[in-house]
């Protein structure tokens, strides 16, 4: 708090200068100015490939220098950040007082993390002032264009790996974009059947210089990142003239990583989120894409039995983050992502399968105690990653001790540990499992016809 308090002192403004947008046949690149005055400047870039049927140019277009801007505003949160500068002086662009208040929302929710790590008691009003001063360069919207089809954020995890197989099966128009492609992300779409021409990659390069600034001791932290999917998805499908954007985040996102706390580590995966996001791309964006997750209705125990019943994607699906840093990306089998991974998906898949998925028996791994005991709720918080709720993991584990015991197999270490500590109710799980494969959470964006594709998918696999 002291260093919060220090930082805003002596950087009072963090300036958005102002994006520069440039194009050639085969690419737009976009180069944003943020600066801290007197203490540093940060050029971050965006390329994105052009279709081979655009035609024309964006340099005209106010709908398009919205979109740049809306990009910009929610990239630039993660080098505001490093001082948390009490005034975010927007030098160009134009944002009304609504608008002004939207954005305040995001950069408050979505730093929740941030600012619980960091140990900062922030409040709403007063943690930062965005003053637009800014104007756009462009008078008049291109005409409207018919759009169709949909694009799907594929990030090599499970859950848009069943977007994109219950879409696809369905008969649907499906495109795939990834930000800095992977090769789970790659594996994913040619597994799925579909061509390298169906994956549209945009390249984010993040300005390192704030790496600089994190080891001088400047603040560090979480940032919503999948803000920074949504709008540059928006982009992306405004280019190639995509109708939809069909996002994979269930409803198990909605929970607080902080018990009895507004502190979401998936705070822009929510419903919230998702729900604003519409909003504004309707009164402010106004592109005609539609921004929805397919999922939404389900839990990530849901999402898991159905995953597993598309066996080709098991060995190549990724979900660690610290194992995407390297090339190709790997579970890293160290983490809490990869330990809620194989507790999601232990009541389906074996022993034997699942460590050959994570390279390790991390069910038997006396190193992730502690995460698992994050991941039960036994602790204040749950693991600041991207899990599922509480009662879901107690049902996978439940499930999976049931399964050992009645194959008469010797319970690996963590699941023996569950039993010893008196939380496994063997009476409730029926119950429990009902339940939650029935559920359906009505509090979702679907269109009419992708809510019949879901529940029908849900019958056949649930």
């Amino acid at each position: 708090m002291e260093k919060y308090h220090k930082f805003r002192q002596e950087n009072p403004v963090f300036k958005y200068k102002k994006y520069e947008i440039t194009e050639d046949s085969e690419l737009i690149s976009v180069r944003y100015d943020f600066e801290i005055p007197g203490l540093a400047e940060f050029h971050p870039e965006w390329k994105f490939p052009k279709p081979e049927t655009f035609s024309g140019s964006v340099s005209d277009d106010l709908t398009f220098e919205r979109l740049v801007f809306s990009l910009g505003m929610v990239e630039a949160v993660s080098y505001w950040k490093a001082t948390c500068s009490p005034e975010m002086k927007v030098e160009c662009g134009a944002l009304s007082e609504e608008q002004v208040q939207w954005w305040k929302k995001l950069y408050f929710m979505g730093l929740g993390e941030f600012f619980y790590i960091n140990g900062i008691n922030a409040d709403f009003d007063s943690f930062v002032t965005i003053n637009p001063v800014g104007s756009f360069s462009n008078s008049e919207c291109k005409d409207s264009r018919q759009l169709s089809g949909c694009l799907i954020p594929i990030g090599g995890g499970k859950d848009s790996a069943l977007t994109l197989e219950t879409l696809k099966n369905a008969g649907l128009d499906c495109m795939c974009y990834s930000i800095n492609n992977r090769h789970s992300i790659s594996a994913t779409v040619e597994t799925a059947g579909l061509g390298k021409e169906r994956l549209i990659t945009a390249k984010r390069i993040f300005d390192r210089s704030l790496i600089n600034l994190n080891n001088a001791g400047y603040l560090n932290g979480h940032t919503p990142f999948s803000a920074i999917v949504a709008f540059s998805a928006e982009i992306t499908a405004y280019l190639y003239g995509l109708k939809y954007v069909v996002l994979s985040n269930e409803s198990s996102a909605n929970e607080s990583t902080v018990a009895g706390q507004e502190v979401n580590h998936q705070y822009s995966k929510s419903f919230e989120f998702e729900s604003d996001f519409h909003s504004y791309e309707e009164k402010y964006l106004q592109t005609g894409v539609y921004y929805f997750s397919f999922l939404r209705p389900l839990a990530e125990f849901q999402i898991a039995k159905m995953f597993v019943s598309h066996k080709k994607y098991l060995d190549i699906f990724r979900s660690c983050n610290l194992g995407g840093k390297v090339s190709p990306d790997i579970w890293c089998a160290e983490c809490p992502k990869c330990l809620f991974v194989a507790l999601i998906l232990s009541p389906f898949v074996g022993r034997e399968r699942l460590t050959r998925i994570f390279g390790k028996d991390l069910l038997n791994d006396a190193a992730m105690l502690e995460y698992f005991e994050e991941l039960l709720g036994m602790t204040e918080h749950k693991p600041f990653e991207c899990v599922g709720s509480i009662d879901e993991v107690n049902l996978a584990v439940s499930l999976a001790v049931r399964s050992y015991e009645s194959s008469g197999e010797q319970l690996p270490l963590l699941l023996k540990t569950y039993k010893e500590k008196g939380l496994y109710h063997p009476e409730l799980i029926d119950d429990m499992y009902s339940e939650c494969c029935c559920g359906y959470n009505e509090q979702n964006l679907l269109p009419s016809d992708f809510a019949e594709i879901l529940k029908n998918e849900m019958e056949r696999l649930l």
